[in-house]
């Protein structure tokens, strides 16, 4: 099956930017859990800061917290162990005040264990007000995330 063409950033040249920016830091390995836990923060703060998207790809309710499940799927032969990319992956570019933000919220949760920022996610109005036992996996809109984000900056 074809993968879909997106116009806009693709969150697999995202994801290789944030695995990237975890290469050199100490401490917790970057798993597939916490890389969705890193999307779902950089993708609620673009929305919030600058009014758009950083990727297209949807964020979904699932039961361990947001998840973009194109990026789950992707990065899913790693389990739960560290994801490892080899440095010549396309990745995402930035520059000026997006670099500025990324790098901020890289530094301000990436300190966190992924156990921890699924806990985090999990007492957020995004995740709490969409996921359903009934109907997991729902997407946590656009505004959903731009109105509980942009409490987060002010």
């Amino acid at each position: 099956m074809k993968e879909k063409i997106h116009q806009g950033r693709s969150v697999i040249e995202v994801a290789h930017r944030v695995i990237a920016s975890c290469d050199d830091s100490v401490g917790e390995i970057i798993s597939n859990l916490k890389l969705q836990k890193m999307l779902y923060y950089l993708q609620g703060f673009f929305i919030a800061v600058f009014d758009k998207k950083l990727f297209e790809e949807p964020i979904e309710a699932w039961l361990y917290g947001p998840v973009v499940k194109r990026a789950y799927d992707h990065f899913n032969r790693f389990k739960k162990g560290a994801i490892k990319i080899k440095g010549n992956e396309r990745m995402v570019e930035l520059k000026g005040k997006e670099l500025s933000l990324f790098s901020s919220v890289m530094k301000e949760y990436g300190q966190y264990s992924a156990i921890k920022l699924m806990n985090m996610t999990h007492e957020e109005p995004p995740w709490k007000e969409t996921y359903s036992d009934i109907l997991p996996c729902r997407e946590i809109t656009y505004d959903k995330l731009r109105k509980y984000f942009l409490t987060q900056i002010e």
